[in-house]
C-alpha cells in the first residue's frame, strides 16, 4: 500500500531556533499550567524564563494541551523532565497519511432523510487535518451558501500562491503548520523527512501539492459537481457527504515528508479555538506501534477537542488484513475502517491459451486490446527486486516489447509501471501476494496495466513459465451495481484493539475503495513527479478515504441535532450501522472472500438512512473517560497529561474498562481459569426518540456463551429519559472454543418496533501478560 501511505491511513521558518547539532531533537512538554507563577504575564513568558530559550520553542499549546514543543538535546530534555511542573515529555514523531457514488451508497437520498433534515450540513464547520487544499476546484464553490457562521473565530492564513480570496464562504479558514517539520530537518532527519520547506515542490501555505487533503476535504463536504470523472472513469455527479458544510483547512502534512506530532497538536489547539464542530484526521501510525494515550499527541489533542464538544473522526490504518493492525485506538476517537462500494473498474487479462482472468485498472491511455504480446515474469530469476519491479531491477534485453508481471509491495504500485516502461516494456500485470489476497485497488497507470488477485497472479506466472506465453489486457471502463458490496477492504486495519481489548476497534467501516473526489493541479493522478497529467478529480483508496465519509456524516448529524455530544453522534452512527451487504447477506472479507467479524468492521458499515433517528444513544462525558483511564491503571499525574486537570481515581472499587459506556460490548476472560466464568457489564442509554417508548432486548449470543440482560424491558417517559441495564456473560472456560479470530461474536439489540439499537458483543480469552 505504498501509494496509500504517500497519499494518506495516505510546516513557519524555525530560523536560528534549529540547532545543527545532530543530537538535537524535538520534544513536546506537558506542563502543569496551574503552577505558573503570577509574575509571568503569559505561559510563553514562563516557559522561556524557566524552561528553555525562546529561540528553541516551536509551538506553545494552551487549549487542548498545556505546554510547548521545543528543539533541544536529549540530555536537556532529560533535565527538564525532572522539573516538578513538567508532567510528561513526548519525543516528536513523524506520522503517515492513510491513503462519487459513495454518498448514495451510505444511504443518503436527495430531498429526504438526513440530507434534507440537516440542510446538507449547512453551517457546520469541518476541520480537515491534511496536506492542504486546492481551492479553485468546483467542489469548493460557495455559490448560494449563506454568510460565514458568526461563531467562527478562525483565519485565512496567506502564503505562497494562497491569497485571502482563496478563502470564501465554503473554505472559511485555512492555516499551515511547519515548525515541527522544519525542526526535524535540522536534526539529521534526511531529505524528505522534515527540514526546510523545499519550495520547488511545496508551497509554504495552505495550498495542496500532494492531492490528499483536497481529496479528503471534498469527500467530507464537496459541493455538487456535474460532469465529474477521472479520465472518463466514474463519470457522473460528484458530491461530498455534507455538501453545504463549511471547511476549515489545517495543513499539517507535507509532500513526501509525513506529518509531525508537534504540528498536529498545534492544529488541534488552533481548530478548537477557531470553532470547528468536526475534525477529520486521516493520519495515523508512523511506526506501526500504538503509543499509550498519554504519549500519543493525536489521542491527547482529540481528547481536548472531544471534551469541548468537537467530534473527531480518524482512520483505522491500512495495515490489514493482519490482526491487531488497527490504529487510533483512544475511545474518544471514532476510528473508521474501509469497505468497498458497488462500483468497480474492471480490466481483463487474456492469455494466449484463451483463458480470461479478471482484474481492475484506471488506465486511460492508448489501449493494446486485441494484440497479444510476449509475457514475462522477472521474478522467476529468484531476485526479489526484479520480482517487485524496483528501480533499475529490470533487464531491458529481457523486458523490451513484452507485458511484464510485477509483484505488489515495497514501491508504489504505479511506480512499478514506470520501471517497466523505462525498460521498454509494453504493459504490466500487477500481482497481489498472499497477504493482499484478492483485494484489488484501481490505479491510474502510466502504461497499460491491470491489477490481479493472488490466485490469478499465480495462474499467470505458471503460464508465463511454460514458454512462448503471450497476453493482452482489455479495459472495460466503469461498472455499477457490483455484487457483493460492501466488502471489507483487504487493507483496512483490523482488531482486536492492541491497547485495550475491552474497547472494540475499529468502530465502524465506511466507503474507502476507489473513491472519486477532487484533486490538486500540482501533480498528476499517480502522484509521481514524472506524471504530468492534469485531472480535476482522482480515484483513491485507503482508510484516509473512509474517515472523511464519517466526518461528513457527523456534520449532518450535528446540523440535525445541535445539542448532541460527540459520543451521542458516534453512538447513533454505530448502533445503526449495517452488518450485511446490499444483498442482505453477511459482509465478507475482500482478501479471502470469507465471512467477517466485528474485528474487521466494528459495529458495521455506515448507514445514514437510520442514523438521524437512532432511538437510543450511549452517551459519555469527561468523567466517564477519566474513570476509564483510572480503570486501565493510569495515575492522577498521567491522566492530567491527557485531560489537563488533576484526576482522583477511586481508592477502593477500581472501575472496569469494559464498563465504559461504549456502543459495543467486549468481555475478556482469563485463559488460565477453568470452569464456569461470569462477567457483568453495565450500560446506560438515553432516549432520543418518542418520549413514551418501550424497548425490549434481543440477544444473539456468541457461540458457547450465555448472555443475560436485566432488565429485559426499558420503559421511557417524560420523566424517565435515561436508564441503565446489566449484561451478564457466562462461559465454560474448560470447553470454550474461540475460533480463527481468537474470539466469538454476537450482538445485543434494543427494539421498540421502529428502532433497532444494535451493539456488537465480543467475548475472548486472553493469557495474562
Amino acid at each position: 500500500m505504498a501509494l496509500l501511505l504517500l497519499s494518506l491511513f495516505t510546516l513557519l521558518a524555525a530560523g536560528e531556533s534549529v540547532s545543527t547539532d545532530p543530537t538535537v531533537k524535538t520534544y513536546i512538554f506537558r506542563v502543569d499550567s496551574e503552577s505558573k507563577p503570577s509574575i509571568y504575564p503569559t505561559q510563553y513568558h514562563w516557559y522561556t524564563s524557566e524552561f528553555t530559550e525562546s529561540t528553541s520553542i516551536l509551538h506553545v499549546y494552551d487549549t487542548v494541551f498545556h505546554g510547548f514543543s521545543a528543539s533541544m538535546t536529549p540530555s536537556q530534555a532529560s533535565d527538564l523532565e525532572k522539573h516538578p511542573d513538567v508532567l510528561a515529555v513526548i519525543p516528536d514523531r513523524r506520522r503517515e497519511l492513510q491513503t462519487t457514488r459513495s454518498p448514495q451508497f451510505v444511504g443518503l437520498r436527495n430531498q429526504r432523510g438526513l440530507w434534507s433534515e440537516s440542510d446538507y450540513g449547512s453551517d457546520v464547520i469541518i476541520g480537515i487535518f491534511d496536506t492542504g487544499i486546492w481551492p479553485e476546484r468546483r467542489s469548493f464553490s460557495d455559490l448560494n451558501l449563506g454568510p460565514v457562521p458568526k461563531r467562527w473565530k478562525g483565519a485565512c492564513q496567506t502564503g505562497v500562491k494562497f491569497a485571502p480570496r482563496n478563502c470564501n464562504r465554503k473554505i472559511i479558514g485555512a492555516r499551515f503548520f511547519s515548525k515541527g517539520h522544519e525542526a526535524a530537518g535540522g536534526m539529521g532527519g534526511g531529505i524528505g523527512f522534515g527540514g526546510a520547506i523545499n519550495e520547488t515542490v511545496e508551497f509554504r501555505s495552505p495550498r495542496d501539492v500532494d492531492g490528499h487533503g483536497t481529496h479528503t476535504a471534498s469527500t467530507a463536504a464537496g459541493r455538487y459537481v456535474f460532469k465529474a470523472s477521472m479520465a472518463g472513469y466514474a463519470a457522473g455527479i460528484a458530491k461530498g457527504v455534507a455538501p453545504k458544510a463549511r471547511l476549515a483547512v489545517y495543513k499539517v502534512c507535507w509532500k513526501s515528508s509525513g506529518c509531525f506530532d508537534s504540528d498536529i497538536l498545534a492544529a488541534f489547539d488552533a481548530a478548537v479555538n477557531d470553532g470547528v464542530d468536526v475534525i477529520s484526521i486521516s493520519i495515523g501510525g508512523g511506526d506501526g506501534i500504538s503509543s499509550p494515550y498519554y504519549l500519543d499527541p493525536i489521542a491527547i489533542g482529540a481528547y481536548g477537542a472531544v471534551s469541548r464538544g468537537v467530534f473527531v473522526s480518524s482512520s483505522a490504518g491500512n495495515d490489514g488484513p493482519n490482526g491487531m493492525s488497527v490504529t487510533n485506538l483512544a475511545p474518544w476517537l471514532t476510528t473508521v475502517g474501509a469497505g468497498t462500494i458497488d462500483r468497480n473498474f474492471p480490466a481483463e487479462v487474456m492469455l494466449g491459451d484463451g483463458r480470461k482472468l479478471a482484474g481492475v485498472s484506471l488506465y486511460a491511455g492508448p489501449a493494446i486490446s486485441g494484440k497479444k504480446y510476449p509475457l514475462i515474469y522477472p521474478g522467476k530469476s529468484g531476485i526479489l527486486s526484479a520480482s517487485l519491479c524496483m528501480d533499475n531491477a529490470l533487464d531491458p534485453n529481457l523486458v523490451k516489447g513484452k507485458i511484464v508481471i510485477c509483484d505488489r509491495g515495497s514501491n508504489p504500485r504505479v511506480a512499478k509501471g514506470l520501471v517497466v516502461k523505462k525498460a521498454g516494456g509494453i504493459g504490466m500485470i500487477l500481482s497481489n501476494g498472499v497477504s493482499n489476497g484478492e483485494g484489488l485497488v484501481g490505479d491510474a497507470h502510466l502504461i497499460p496495466a491491470c491489477s490481479v488477485g493472488s490466485e490469478e497472479g499465480d495462474q499467470i506466472k505458471a503460464y508465463a513459465a511454460s514458454g512462448r506465453a503471450t497476453a493482452t489486457i482489455n479495459f472495460k471502463g466503469t461498472v455499477l451495481g457490483v455484487k457483493p458490496a460492501p466488502v471489507v477492504a483487504s487493507f483496512s486495519g483490523r482488531g482486536p484493539n492492541g491497547m485495550n481489548p475491552e474497547i472494540l476497534k475499529p468502530d465502524l467501516i465506511a466507503p474507502g475503495v476507489n473513491i472519486l473526489a477532487a484533486w490538486t493541479d500540482a501533480v498528476g493522478p499517480t502522484g509521481l513527479d514524472s506524471d504530468t497529467r492534469k485531472t480535476e478529480f482522482n480515484i483513491l483508496s485507503g482508510t484516509s478515504m473512509s474517515c472523511p465519509h464519517v466526518s461528513g456524516a457527523a456534520a449532518l448529524l450535528k446540523s440535525a441535532h445541535p445539542d448532541w455530544s460527540p459520543a451521542a453522534i458516534k453512538s447513533a452512527i454505530m448502533t445503526t450501522a449495517s452488518t450485511v451487504n446490499k444483498q442482505l447477506q453477511p459482509m465478507t472479507d475482500e482478501s479471502t472472500g470469507n465471512a467477517t467479524t466485528p474485528y474487521d468492521f466494528g459495529a458495521g458499515h455506515l448507514n445514514l438512512d437510520l442514523a438521524m433517528d437512532p432511538g437510543l444513544v450511549y452517551d459519555l462525558n469527561n468523567q466517564d473517560y477519566v474513570s476509564f483511564l483510572c480503570s486501565i491503571g493510569y495515575g492522577a499525574k498521567t491522566i492530567q497529561v491527557i485531560t489537563r486537570s488533576p484526576a482522583a481515581c477511586p481508592m477502593r472499587r477500581k472501575p472496569a474498562p469494559e464498563n465504559l459506556n461504549y456502543p459495543s460490548l467486549a468481555a475478556m476472560f482469563s485463559a488460565v481459569k477453568k470452569g464456569v466464568l461470569r462477567k457483568t457489564l453495565v450500560r446506560r442509554v438515553r432516549n432520543v426518540g418518542d418520549v413514551n417508548s418501550v424497548y425490549t432486548v434481543k440477544v444473539e449470543a456468541p457461540k458457547g456463551v450465555t448472555v443475560s440482560v436485566k432488565p429485559g424491558r426499558l420503559v421511557f417517559s417524560d420523566k424517565v429519559r435515561e436508564l441503565s441495564y446489566y449484561v451478564t456473560v457466562k462461559i465454560d472456560g474448560s470447553h470454550m472454543v474461540m475460533g480463527d479470530a481468537g474470539a466469538v461474536f454476537g450482538s445485543l439489540s434494543w427494539v421498540d418496533g421502529k428502532h433497532v439499537v444494535r451493539s456488537p458483543i465480543v467475548v475472548t480469552q486472553l493469557d495474562p501478560l
